[in-house]
């Protein structure tokens, strides 16, 4: 890669870590209770997002730079799989089983169809 590229790859990267505190905290500052509604959400549009680079890699042919700037740099800072566990084991050990069960299977439901859907969207 460039230096150009690697150079966009950490600008992204900060950008996707800073996006997603803010996102997260914005979602907690709004929802009541102890589900992490914030990490869901940013967990989600994120994959919806990697759909979208991905889609364009493998139908529309987007360079490998953008794929590792947006895909790798943005989304991978973030989307926050360890957040999405320390959360869900956090509910279990403050007794919340139901609400573990639902973070955990609604993140894995959700995060797939918004892959997909991007996938989908970049098809057109």
């Amino acid at each position: 890669m460039s230096p150009l590229a690697w150079t966009a790859f950490v600008v992204a990267g900060a950008a996707g870590a800073a996006a997603r505190h803010l996102l997260g905290q914005a979602m907690t500052e709004r929802s009541a209770g102890r589900f992490p509604w914030g990490t869901l959400v940013v967990n989600v549009t994120g994959s919806f997002l990697f759909g979208v680079v991905t889609g364009l890699a493998l139908d529309h042919g987007l360079a490998r730079e953008p794929r590792i700037v947006v895909g790798t740099g943005f989304c991978g800072a973030y989307t926050t799989f360890s957040t999405f566990t320390y959360e869900t084991i956090r509910l279990v050990e403050d007794g919340a089983v139901k609400d573990a069960l639902r973070n955990a299977a609604t993140t894995v439901v959700a995060a797939a169809v918004a892959t997909a859907a991007g996938l989908g969207l970049a098809a057109l």
